[in-house]
């Protein structure tokens, strides 16, 4: 069985968000949870449609998951956000082109009365050491997403190994670790446009945002003909440039939610 049949029985591929299309008319892409999630897929890619004909059918997963499929041959698109990982899948001959997309940020959420008292920590490293120091419940998405590759990042700043007992790794999406820490009143480090559009909140506020180890940079990949050619790389193609494209960059800037733009264009 193959890696998208398997998600598509597991539930975790949306698909034909623009709904309808021919087979020849449609293009799949890796991504990230946090760009389903938020609902800016279902914002951008009936606008995209719209301009080419093509749809895109989207297997929403974590970065680390997004690349195996990728580098398997199992998907014609690659958008995701981990900067240094997507850099490697180009030195490693599995795209022959990766750029800058959009970027937003993450944020460190707890339950209101902050133990941890991160409110008034100095810096991120800070932050960490205080939720470490407290022994204080936090949920990580512990997926190899890229969310989860830059929360052990920031442990790694802030010179903590997390322990057993008051570090979950839960190996799940950002709403699911989400509802864990809203039912655990713990820490939890996600990325701002989930955040947004997440509704099960319950206690849970931002406590700490704004250093600039928090940036979350997104990136599209070009896959490699010479690795994959059976791969629908004319059509993958159009839908890297209309990302990087005036159209593309406008449809990711008017997507808002509650108020608040989710995603900011950076392409160069």
């Amino acid at each position: 069985m193959s890696t998208i049949k398997r998600l598509m029985a597991a539930g975790l591929v949306v698909v034909a968000l623009s709904g309808g299309a021919k087979a020849s008319e449609y293009i799949t892409v890796a991504s990230t949870t946090s760009t389903e999630q938020s609902g800016l897929f279902e914002h951008i890619i009936p606008k995209f449609k719209d301009e080419t004909g093509i749809d895109v059918r989207v297997v929403a997963v974590g970065t680390g998951q997004a690349f195996a499929i990728a580098r398997r041959g199992d998907s014609d698109g690659l958008l995701v956000h981990d900067t240094a990982g997507e850099e490697a899948f180009v030195e490693d001959g599995y795209a022959t082109e990766r750029r800058d997309v959009m970027y937003n940020d993450f944020v460190i959420i707890g339950p209101a009365d902050d133990p941890a008292d991160i409110r008034n920590a100095g810096d991120i490293a800070d932050a960490m050491q205080r939720i470490a120091n407290a022994e204080a419940p936090f949920t990580s998405r512990g997926d190899d997403s890229g969310t989860h590759r830059a929360e052990q990042r920031l442990w790694e700043l802030a010179s903590v190994e997390p322990a057993r007992g008051w570090y979950r790794e839960l190996g799940s999406g950002m709403g699911p670790t989400l509802n864990t820490a809203a039912g655990m009143d713990a820490y939890v480090m996600s990325d701002r446009a989930t955040w947004i559009a997440f509704d099960n909140r319950q206690d849970l506020e931002i406590l700490f945002e704004g250093d600039e180890a928090l940036f979350n940079q997104y990136g599209t990949l070009l896959l490699s003909e010479e690795r994959h050619p059976h791969l629908k790389h004319e059509q993958a193609r159009q839908w890297h440039e209309w990302l990087l494209s005036e159209s593309g960059q406008e449809a990711i800037a008017s997507y808002e939610l509650r108020g608040e733009q989710l995603f900011f264009p950076n392409a160069e």
